[in-house]
């Protein structure tokens, strides 16, 4: 088998859970789309085979979000709350003003689960999550139908 034939499947999908690091930057670009940035800490914690103590070892990542679902995380965000994010990676080149090159990895938000309680007009607190168009679930004007029995579950 030639190494043109092998067809990998192609997969880029990131799950997190974090805290902004600093309030994110809502922007909006020429044509009046909404992108918010955000940075976001991830922790590991993890034991240290020599030492047996429990470490923690923090990454952290920028975040970009885009349309409606930017424009809430740019409302409701702030530091030091905690999300959980599901997206894709993306890599951006550039070239500094002496010339040097440049590559930094992102991640594309689909979706923003806030984590943080949100009390809403009538006194409930509820939690509250930001999705993408092409996410969002689609409103089909039926209801939704439950399954009778086990056995009609199609797995």
């Amino acid at each position: 088998m030639t190494q043109q034939s092998l067809r990998l499947p192609e997969q880029n999908s990131v799950t997190l859970v974090g805290r902004l690091t600093r309030d994110p930057e809502l922007r909006f670009t020429t044509k009046g789309s909404a992108m918010c940035r955000f940075d976001l800490a991830v922790n590991r914690r993890y034991k240290d085979a020599t030492s047996g103590e429990w470490k923690d070892d923090t990454s952290f990542l920028p975040v970009v979000v885009w349309g409606d679902a930017a424009n809430r995380c740019g409302e409701r965000l702030k530091k030091g709350l905690p999300v959980h994010v599901e997206g894709r990676l993306q890599s951006r080149n550039w070239e500094t003003k002496e010339g040097q090159k440049r590559t930094s990895i992102e991640v594309i938000a689909r979706r923003v689960q806030f984590l943080s309680k949100v009390t809403t007009d009538a006194g409930d607190a509820e939690i509250e999550s930001a999705e993408t168009p092409e996410t969002a679930p689609k409103a089909t004007g039926a209801p939704a139908q439950a399954a009778s029995s086990d056995e009609e579950i199609p797995f």
